[in-house]
């Protein structure tokens, strides 16, 4: 059973990526994902802002001893010296790429144009494989139009392959008017692969303390409906390759994602779930799957069920949305 698949130019054992996550934030926990099973690890994202505030904090703390401990500030250099950077996040990466046999994959969410090429670049020096560009915005800008939203993904990726030769992959929302077409315009840029879909963390009220609330919940099967609709419809119409994130638990969601044309299935919640051993499981699932109906390797079954290669295409289009609608049955409709 041949599971070997190709990511963003990348040769890999399997198609089941660990996606950012914890888990991927400790040596101890990339290579617990690598004896899992998995065939790359995308590593947790770093945040600029993460690093300006330790920038900020390291400032304050030197300017409070400035005048009672003014001796001691000669043991620092000047700050336009001491550059303060994501320094224990780029030794991650250099003691996994040595430590580990499977790709490491760096995520990077900026604020700053010159932040993203610059930490993309110490990103590819410290010896990442390939870079996820997490583009987490909340468009909440009332006077920021949908051109503008669309342009600042292009400029971004076009300053960071400007900076790096590693394969640069982009994190995409599902937000935009034009989906297909916003990917076909990643692609002419350059992008290696599609990330579907970033999951936005919508945040709660609390109603007795009146605060809002940050919540985190893993995702569940019933979120793999949307990427795997617009995977379907992709497959076969870039050249960059398509991975799958959001909604993985079973080795089915992982099947489903594969027939619809991902190159790849990325997963975190399933691991955080059941643990990094899962991914045995998920891969065994996948196995006995194929087994079952004769494909020897996974190029025989990618993009089967894909929009061109669909039987009825139609299933993805309007008319199924009519469908869909007079399949639910409930008992307290009128007959």
């Amino acid at each position: 059973m041949d599971l070997s698949t190709k990511y963003m130019g990348l040769a890999l054992s399997n198609p089941l990526v660990a996606s950012a996550g914890p888990l991927s934030g400790t040596l101890d926990g990339i290579k617990r994902l690598e004896d899992g099973g998995v065939a790359a690890v995308v590593m947790f994202s770093l945040f600029e802002e993460q690093i300006r505030h330790e920038n900020a904090a390291f400032s304050h703390l030197m300017e409070l001893g400035s005048d009672s401990f003014a001796e001691s500030l000669s043991y620092f250099p000047e700050m336009g010296a001491y550059q303060i950077g994501p320094e224990s996040y780029l030794d991650l990466i250099r003691r996994a790429t040595e430590t580990v046999d499977i790709p490491v994959i760096a995520s990077l969410n900026c604020v700053s144009d010159r932040g993203w090429a610059d930490y993309a670049k110490q990103m590819q020096q410290a010896g990442a494989h390939g870079l996820e560009l997490n583009v987490y915005s909340v468009a909440a800008d009332l006077d920021m139009d949908g051109a503008a939203v669309e342009q600042r993904y292009l400029d971004i990726l076009l300053a960071v392959k400007g900076a790096v030769s590693i394969p640069v992959s982009l994190k995409l929302s599902p937000f935009f008017s034009a989906m297909g077409h916003m990917a076909k315009r990643l692609d002419w840029a350059g992008a290696d692969a599609l990330v579907l879909f970033n999951r936005f963390y919508q945040p709660d009220i609390d109603i007795q303390a009146l605060e809002v609330a940050p919540t985190l919940q893993l995702s569940s099967p019933g979120e793999i409906r949307l990427p795997l609709l617009w995977i379907a419809l992709l497959h076969g119409k870039l050249r960059a390759s398509l991975a799958a994130t959001r909604g993985v638990d079973t080795a089915d969601e992982v099947v489903k994602y594969l027939l619809a044309g991902a190159d790849v299935v990325m997963t975190t919640s399933a691991l955080l779930r059941h643990g990094p051993a899962y991914a045995a499981t998920l891969l065994d699932g996948v196995k006995h799957w194929m087994e079952g109906r004769g494909f020897g390797c996974i190029e025989q079954m990618r993009g089967i069920m894909s929009h061109g290669r669909a039987a009825n295409p139609a299933a993805f289009e309007r008319a199924n949305y009519i469908r869909v609608l007079e399949s639910y049955q409930s008992p307290y409709a009128s007959t």
